[in-house]
């Protein structure tokens, strides 16, 4: 019996976020493409040598990204679409994740049921895989890269029936064409990468499977079979980890037993019945087990005990166990050392991605010299978690005195009353929310903090900025406008840093997509709202103009998903708590004279469980949180929510359940498709489909907008279509966002203008 460790991946943005600041300096013209590579290098050398040097037993590679992992896949296997052909190297790259002049990017969605997204491969049946550098393919040139290092790898790879069940099909591609149909192909192309790893002395490569965690078909798994077989069968390749991730991942597992993969990774954290399922089969006694047992997606320290007494069950189910993490810790924070201002209790119930390795190596000394190894630092944990919850019995007794009071009025009688009183026109034309965040608003954001300006300077700044933004949306011609939340850093950490029960970070950087990082709050105690938190802001906007401004508050799923959330309760009872503190928000934005109150939920389909039996439950508590926070306001007041950058197929029903008066979904990169799929389900009442993709820098022609429109129409009446982009500006240029949302004006009009009287 063999005892080592490992990590499924790692964070790749650096300490100080140097990956962003690198690929942005790129995008500007301020660094060449060797600049960037050396950038890159640098991060890659920490990540290996830090590693290594936590000794940790196992090390992977080509988990680093310039931008997602998915997209590499599509550029390692040629999957290039053809609007991109005439580009070379890194400005096809970006312009498939970015869009260019013209050419719009890969679509954008979640992976799976995190906040992180990756760019959706476009497949059609004339696709033919290849190896596009077969001498110095990223995997192979970063293997290569770290041995240099005297640093023995494992490569990472998207496994190839994952990739293929998260690809769509091309524009234009016959109906019935799946892209799982080009699985014979993609398998080849594997091969070869497998057998050139070979060559260059790999002995380890890792395949990333978690789709094996939803449910999967019959001939899903057959396919996983095939693959495999091919795979394993090879006369000259390295030894194979099949890694799966992100719960159970029921008959799957046998179907990988079955074929001669020398490892596989389970989860054991988001799937506990993986252990169950592992007995049932009779385990695998001549096989590696990388058991998933440090939690990769959440900030909290390990049960030590708990998670070597799962591992010490396993050494009779396996040939070797090796003590790993449930999934890459690319979903969590770096290192808890940058944090010197946390509170001692919280801080003392937290670990970082560098602090999970720590653990991760512990149970591996555990596993081979027994428990006194850990001993004092599952005291340790234990202690802290019993300090560290704070409960606030008044906000328990609100909630139990409300119950399920959450029922509005008629949709039809809130439409016309709405009607009346906003007196808008069809089309109405608006935007998510947030405007482009200037140098000089983020700067005065810091400065305050840091202490260098005080209140009054800082908020002075603020509402000249709020007075550009009205004026600027007058002047376009907007109908409904928005204050553009120059005040706020982020739409989760905003109101967490205003929410009892919530911590903020200074550092806990996590990346979103590309060079978009964020900063998740750690929600670890009772919620509860001690004071307003927008409305001050908001109705000095409304005082600058005579046109509605929308209130904006950010939904309470999304505030879970967005955080990194205390397990020690359902999370169906915290969401109710967040959700009494906006309840209380938005009687408070209506008293003050607001008509119109947007709650974001874009989360609604990341946080859904991968697996159909799960779902009704999580629907349940979502859906009675939203409209728990949203159901206390007068039949004239309408309810505007958002989402964005999911596939939403699976929600559809839970969309209208919400009850908002009107939904804005993003709908430029994926074509108008949810419009249709909203119409069939039912949906009535106002929709806004997004008509210009907001992560792409490109300006979009006004007739591209008209068409985006047509369409919408085709399905939805004039009085129920609002226009408005994808999603928020906050990361837009304004001389960018001025020119699209003027074209995004004039489209409007000029469709409302060949609107029959």
């Amino acid at each position: 019996m063999t005892i080592d460790t490992t990590v499924l991946g790692y964070p790749r943005i650096g300490p100080d976020r140097e990956l962003k600041r690198a690929t942005e300096a790129y995008w500007a013209g301020g660094l060449d493409a060797a600049g960037l590579e050396a950038a890159a290098s640098a991060l890659r050398r920490s990540v290996w040598t830090g590693l290594r040097d936590a000794g940790l037993g196992l090390i992977p590679s080509n988990t680093f990204s310039l931008y997602d992992q998915v997209l590499d896949t599509t550029v390692l296997v040629d999957a290039v679409p053809e609007r991109f052909r005439d580009r070379e190297g890194l400005d096809a790259y970006f312009a498939m994740a970015r869009g260019a002049e013209g050419v719009p990017a890969l679509e954008m969605t979640k992976w799976f049921d995190t906040n992180y997204h990756y760019l959706v491969p476009e497949l059609g049946p004339d696709t033919r895989f290849r190896l596009a550098d077969p001498v110095s393919a990223k995997p192979l040139a970063e293997y290569r890269e770290a041995r240099i290092l005297g640093i023995e790898t494992r490569p990472v790879l998207v496994g190839p029936l994952t990739y293929l069940l998260l690809a769509k099909p091309a524009p234009g591609a016959p109906a019935g064409f799946r892209p799982l149909d080009l699985l014979d192909g993609l398998v080849e192309v594997y091969a070869e990468l497998l057998e050139r790893l070979a060559g260059a002395g790999c002995a380890w490569v890792q395949l990333d499977e978690p789709a094996l965690a939803a449910d999967r078909t019959d001939e899903e798994l057959d396919a996983l079979r095939r693959a495999y077989d091919r795979l394993s069968g090879l006369p000259s390749r390295p030894r194979l980890l099949a890694a799966t991730y992100f719960g159970e991942i029921g008959g799957a597992l046998p179907v990988l037993a079955g074929t001669a993969v020398e490892a596989i990774g389970l989860d054991f954290v988001a799937g506990p019945g993986n252990l169950k399922a592992l007995a049932s089969i009779g385990g695998l006694p001549r096989r590696t087990l990388v058991a998933g047992v440090v939690d990769g997606r959440n900030v909290w320290r390990a049960d030590l005990s708990a998670s070597l007494s799962v591992c010490a069950s396993l050494l009779g189910l396996a040939g070797d166990v090796v003590a790993g993490t449930s999934c890459s810790l690319l979903h969590v924070p770096l290192d808890l050392g940058a944090e010197p201002g946390l509170d001692d209790g919280l801080r003392g119930r937290l670990a970082f991605a560098r602090q999970k390795v720590d653990e991760v190596v512990l149970l591996g000394r555990a596993l081979r010299e027994g428990h006194e190894v850990i001993a004092s630092a599952a005291a340790e944990t234990r202690a802290a978690a019993e300090a560290g919850t704070r409960s606030d019995y008044r906000v328990r007794a609100r909630l139990d005195a409300l119950g399920d009071g959450t029922v509005r009025a008629d949709p039809a009688a809130r439409f016309a009353a709405q009607q009346e009183a906003l007196g808008l026109p069809p089309l109405a034309t608006t935007t998510i929310g947030s405007f482009p965040q200037t140098a000089e608003v983020r700067r005065a954001r810091a400065d305050h903090r840091a202490g260098r300006i005080d209140t009054a300077a800082y908020e002075q700044v603020m509402r000249d900025e709020i007075d550009r933004v009205i004026a600027l949306q007058e002047d376009l011609g907007l109908d409904v406008l928005v204050h553009g939340e120059p005040e706020r850093n982020d739409m989760v950490q905003y109101f967490a840093e205003q929410l009892d029960g919530y911590a903020a970070t200074a550092n806990g950087w996590v990346q979103s997509y590309g060079t978009r990082c964020v900063r998740p709050p750690i929600l670890f105690g009772d919620v509860a709202r001690p004071e307003p938190m927008t409305v001050r802001w908001t109705t000095y906007a409304q005082s600058r103009t005579r046109r509605p401004v929308k209130g904006m508050l950010t939904g309470p799923t999304t505030m879970l998903a967005w955080s990194f959330v205390r397990d020690d309760q359902p999370l169906g009872d915290t969401a109710r708590q967040v959700a009494l503190a906006l309840r209380d928000e938005i009687r408070d934005l209506e008293a003050a004279g607001i008509g119109i109150i947007q709650v974001d939920e874009p989360a609604l389909r990341e946080l859904l469980p991968l697996r159909a039996a799960d779902q009704p439950a999580y629907f349940a508590w979502a859906i009675a949180a939203f409209r728990l926070a949203t159901s206390g306001v007068a039949v004239t007041t309408q309810i505007h929510t958002h989402m964005c950058y999911s596939e939403f197929g699976e929600v559809i029903g839970a969309i209208g359940d919400l009850d908002a008066d009107v939904a804005s979904v993003e709908a430029a990169r994926s074509h108008m498709e949810l419009v249709t799929d909203l119409n069939a389900a039912g949906y009535a009442a106002g929709i806004g489909p997004g008509v210009y993709d907001i992560h792409s820098p490109r300006v979009p022609e006004v007739a591209e907008m008209e068409d985006s429109l047509r369409r919408a129409l085709q399905t939805i009446t004039p009085a129920r279509l609002w226009v408005n982009p994808d999603c928020g500006l906050k990361t837009r240029d304004y001389p960018e966002t001025e020119a699209s949302l003027r074209n995004m004006v004039t489209a409007a009009r000029n469709i409302r203008a060949a609107l029959p009287a």
